[in-house]
This record gives structure tokens, C-alpha cells and sequence, in this order.
């Protein structure tokens, strides 16, 4: 068979809100998106701004909020254009571009969670030598080497995905492009794309997952032997924004992608997938301004020297 694309754009059902609703929900997501670039964009300038938080863990924050601010992006302007507009169209372009930005940013966030595990790791097991083992020089390149990763692992399914044909069926049953709702589409082979996905996006999930699981783990038997009541509360108080963030993400995740629901619904799917593109990345400056003491002391000095230069 050809390998040719036969058509040139995509129609996204979008979500499955009644039409006299549509006004109500179109407020309520331009609202949260709203919410995710202003918490977002505080957390970034509020670590550039403030040298106490010019360490390894707010340097990590900071490019996790980056992702966040930009995993939204991709697909929120998107879904508000298509409740405002009747023609839910996508390029075939601009679908695998946003396919590709899409897991681009979403891998960054599960690599930058693991890379603060680490950092939370190290901090409380190895506490007199975290300056010394979290240097400038490995932060930079722990991120980088994120990025590197994540880059290639979206490049390496966005080129596969565009090898295939795609004839007379083009309605996508979701509010993004989604490489899983793209294969169905596909009327050429899709075994490669499926073994890679299985292969490649296993590995890319499961294993950073156990690497989390591993620093926490050995984070718990290093907390066990605290001897004082406050010491233990206060170890716990700063891996609970971090544990908060990972329960999060991967809940909603594990619950899309690796127990699917048993009728195989696409609408549970669909509202599903917002809790981690949508709702986890609005609720992260929340959970880590509100359950950090160090982002509200910044906040404060941030403003006060705002005021005094007024």
C-alpha cells in the first residue's frame, strides 16, 4: 500500500459537554488554564528573582513549571478554539506537531519528577555532602539529559506516526491529537508503531516509576532512624509537595493508559486525560507554594522589595 497521507486535516470531536453547557465549561477550562500560567510563571520568577531559592530542588521546580506551563499549552488553546468555533479541524501538520509537543512535555514532567526524587535523595540520605554531589555542573546536565531523552523519545514516534497512510476516516474521538486515536485511524500497518509504544513507552513510564519508588523507599529507611518526632515531620514536610505532585500525575496516568476502564469507554478516556493535561499542572503551583514555606518567605521578600522601590 501506498504510504502516502490521503487526507489533509483531522476533525476533533472534542469533549462530550451538552451544547447548552458548552459556555458554562468553556469559562471553567479558560479560567483553570488561566490559573496554570499565572502559578506557573510566579513559581519561575519567584526563583529567579529570590537568591534562597537558587538551589538544585527550586532549579528543578522551576523547569517543572516550565513543562507544565507549556504540557497545557499544546493542547488547551486548541480545545477553547474548537467550543468557541464549528469547524474542529486540525491540519494533519499541525496534528503531529501538537502529538509531538505533547509527548515532548509530558516525558519531560515524568524525567524531572524522577530527577527531584533524586535530589530529595540525596538531600536526606547523604546530607553533608548534598552540596558536593548536587553541583551546578550535574544539575544543568541532569536536566539536559532529560531533555535529550525526551526529545528523542517524541521524534522517534512522531517520524513513525508519519510513515502511515490515513484514508477516509478522520475524526479524532478526543480533544488533541492523541497517538493512541491516530493509530486507530491508520490504514497502513501500524505493528512497529505498536511494538515501539509497548517497548519504548513502557520503558519510558515503568522505569522511571521504579527509580522514584527506589529514592523514596530508601528515603523512608534513612527517615526510621531519626530519633526525634520533629525531625521526622520535618522530612516529611519537604518530600510532601513532591510526593503530592508524583501521586498525581502518575494516578491519573496509570488510570488512562495502564488500567483502562473495562467498557473501554473513549468519553471516560477523554475526561480522564484532562485530569493530567488540565488539572495536575493548574493544582502544582498550589501544592508547592501552599505546603512550602521557603516559596511563601520569597513571595513575601519578593513584594516587600517591590514596594520599598516604589
Amino acid at each position: 500500500m501506498n504510504n502516502q497521507t490521503v487526507i489533509s486535516q483531522f476533525l476533533l470531536l472534542g469533549l462530550p459537554i451538552p451544547l447548552e453547557y458548552k459556555h458554562l465549561f468553556f469559562a471553567l477550562f479558560l479560567t483553570m488554564y488561566l490559573n496554570i500560567i499565572l502559578g506557573n510563571l510566579i513559581i519561575i520568577i519567584l526563583i529567579l528573582l529570590d537568591t534562597h531559592l537558587h538551589t538544585p530542588m527550586y532549579f528543578f521546580l522551576s523547569n517543572l513549571s516550565f513543562s507544565d506551563l507549556c504540557f497545557s499549552s499544546v493542547t488547551m488553546p486548541k480545545l477553547l478554539q474548537n467550543m468557541q468555533s464549528q469547524d474542529p479541524s486540525i491540519p494533519y501538520a499541525s496534528c503531529l506537531t501538537q502529538m509531538y509537543f505533547f509527548m515532548a512535555f509530558g516525558n519531560m514532567e515524568i524525567y524531572l519528577l524522577v530527577v527531584m526524587a533524586y535530589d530529595r535523595y540525596v538531600a536526606i540520605c547523604f546530607p553533608l555532602h548534598y552540596t558536593s554531589i548536587m553541583s551546578p555542573k550535574l544539575c544543568v546536565s541532569l536536566v539536559v539529559l532529560s531533555w535529550v531523552f525526551t526529545i528523542l523519545y517524541s521524534m522517534l514516534h512522531t517520524l513513525l506516526l508519519a510513515r502511515l497512510s490515513f484514508c477516509e476516516d478522520n475524526v479524532i474521538p478526543h480533544f488533541f491529537c492523541d497517538i493512541s486515536a491516530l493509530l486507530k485511524l491508520a490504514c497502513s500497518d501500524i505493528s512497529i508503531n505498536e511494538l515501539m509504544i509497548f517497548i519504548v513507552g513502557g520503558l519510558d513510564t515503568v522505569i522511571p516509576f521504579l527509580l522514584i519508588v527506589v529514592s523514596y523507599v530508601q528515603i523512608v529507611c534513612s527517615i526510621l532512624k531519626f530519633s526525634s518526632t520533629r525531625g521526622i515531620h520535618k522530612v516529611f514536610s519537604t518530600c510532601g509537595s513532591h510526593l503530592s505532585v508524583v501521586s498525581l500525575f502518575y494516578g491519573t496516568i496509570i488510570g488512562v493508559y495502564i488500567c483502562p476502564s473495562a467498557n473501554n469507554s473513549t468519553v471516560k478516556e477523554t475526561v480522564m486525560s484532562l485530569m493530567y493535561t488540565v488539572v495536575t499542572p493548574m493544582l502544582n503551583p498550589f501544592i508547592y507554594s501552599l505546603r512550602n514555606r521557603d516559596m511563601k518567605e520569597a513571595l513575601i521578600r519578593v513584594l516587600c522589595k517591590k514596594q520599598i522601590s516604589l
